[in-house]
């Protein structure tokens, strides 16, 4: 016989071995405040899966990019056509590093969040999940996007099959309020080597075909709809991204003429003329003659269109 001291002992017991098995046990995902924020990343703590808040959204206007405009006008095409609830396609955006590819994507939602655009930021390896994020969002009128950065994959990894799934062969098809963009310096998003080469099938006419293992590697980005390319900046783009984002810091016009053999020289350092390196230049500059920016500056070096002698290849 239990006594009443005894039972509550054991109940108390009970429900702590029980909020134990439910502290590691797989929860279902639970909606957000949608209200909080126009962007959201979905995380795993503890086995749990959360949609959290991102309380400073990156502020990149569409004007602050520079030297991408074919990129930009077919991204916002799409963009455009998806938040006005007409049909869309989903977004590979590839190429060189620091070109702004992912800025890009940033910036639309910016523009089009006042007309209901969302973004929600997911790592490649909780791709699996995407099916439940998409039934999530299903009966919201809001517009999301899926935004993966930085995407590739090596063999085996079970994202890659969830993705493929999700963009096109799944019988549960996303619904029309959902749109994939990714970002990758890789085209088909799967390393790519020597020896897949060998698989080619040459015909006696001399007809080339691409084998199996060919084929599974441009499947997957075969089915994003669109494909936006970038490319290397020449050394009028970079240096005229690198006098944008100086304004943005307030630089003015006369020293931003003289920081221009200094910009090239940042650039021949990193071994890259990307936007991302003359964003850092910029940053770096403005930081270092804040105090003396209002100061006349000294007389700009002369610099032809090519640049200075060594500096032209950069």
């Amino acid at each position: 016989m239990l006594y009443p001291d005894s039972l509550n002992h054991l109940v108390a017991r009970a429900e702590a071995l029980i909020g134990r098995l439910e502290a590691v046990l797989p929860q279902p995902l639970v909606a957000p405040d949608w209200n909080a924020s126009i962007a959201f990343r979905y995380r795993k703590r503890n086995g749990r899966s959360l949609l959290e808040p991102v309380r400073h959204v990156a502020q990149i206007a569409l004007s602050n990019l520079l030297e991408v405009e074919p990129q930009k006008e077919r991204l916002l095409r799409n963009t455009r056509q998806f938040v006005a609830g007409h049909p869309a396609n989903n977004v590979l955006l590839t190429g060189a590093r620091g070109t702004g590819k992912s800025s890009l994507i940033k910036a639309c939602l910016n523009e089009f969040s006042p007309q209901g655009l969302r973004l929600i930021e997911v790592d490649k390896a909780d791709l699996v999940d995407l099916p439940d994020l998409v039934d999530l969002v299903a009966e919201r009128p809001e517009r999301f996007v899926i935004f993966c950065d930085d995407l590739s994959f090596d063999e085996g990894e079970a994202g890659y099959k969830a993705l493929k799934s999700m963009l096109d062969g799944s019988v549960a098809a996303a619904g029309d309020n959902v749109l994939i963009y990714a970002t990758s310096n890789r085209r088909h998003l799967l390393p790519e080597y020597m020896k897949d080469n060998l698989t080619y099938q040459h015909q006696p006419d001399g007809e080339v075909h691409p084998g199996e293992v060919i084929e599974e590697k441009i499947s997957l980005s075969e089915r994003f709809g669109l494909w936006v390319s970038f490319y290397p900046f020449s050394q009028a783009e970079y240096l005229a991204i690198a006098a944008q984002w100086l304004r943005s810091f307030d630089v003015p016009e006369e020293a931003i003429a003289a920081a221009r053999q200094e910009c090239l020289v940042w650039a021949l350092e990193r071994g890259s003329r990307s936007g991302r390196v003359a964003y850092q230049f910029a940053r770096d500059y403005s930081g270092r003659h804040h105090g003396d920016l209002l100061e006349a500056p000294s007389a700009p070096a002369v610099i032809t269109a090519e640049g200075p002698e060594g500096l032209d290849h950069v």
